[in-house]
């Protein structure tokens, strides 16, 4: 008879991490509890050897090579950029991947610092019935930049986080600035 291990610790964090990652961007605007606040769970659940990430800080820098994927020293490389501070959104933002018309799937993953009040913001598009209003706190010329590079169905997906809580906004979704 066959038997099968119990999920240890690690892969039960990983799959709760999963299912919260999953549901923000199902539902863009809802606020979604990871089981540990911060990027660790979250590179552990996205990043394997099979991807490029880049991190502005050397404890997520330390944390990628150990995964076994390649970092990137350049946002413009990277399907996962772990950002804990946009200071400059233009310049930081100007070199993401956005994939292309072909292959719109090749834009990258943007995992940033943000705490869930400030800028009132309106979403609206899949996954949302109407519109649904939230409030991030990223600089102002971040949105406007966002505008610019997701010409859908090219863009990149955002992933919001505010210490073990979430917001997901995919590249269909549109932000209006209230």
């Amino acid at each position: 008879m066959l038997t099968v291990a119990p999920p240890d610790a690690v892969e039960l964090r990983s799959n709760a991490t999963f299912e919260a990652l999953m549901w923000a961007l199902s539902r863009p605007g809802d606020i979604r509890t990871l089981p540990d606040a911060g990027f660790d769970a979250i590179a552990e659940t996205l990043v394997d050897l099979e991807c490029s990430a880049y991190a502005d800080t050397p404890e997520m820098r330390e944390r990628i090579v150990a995964s076994g994927a390649m970092l990137a020293d350049r946002i413009g490389d990277a399907d996962h950029v772990f950002i804990t501070a946009l200071e400059d959104a233009g310049q930081q933002l100007a070199e993401i991947n956005c994939g292309t018309a072909l292959y719109p799937d090749d834009g990258a993953t943007l995992i940033v610092a943000a705490a869930h009040r400030g800028q009132r913001l309106r979403l609206s598009g899949p996954g949302i019935k109407d519109a649904t209003e939230i409030a991030l706190d990223l600089p102002s010329g971040f949105w406007a930049m966002r505008d610019l590079l997701c010409l859908y169905p090219e863009g990149f997906d955002i992933f919001c986080v505010d210490g073990d809580k979430v917001i997901g906004i995919p590249r269909s979704t549109k932000v209006k600035v209230l």
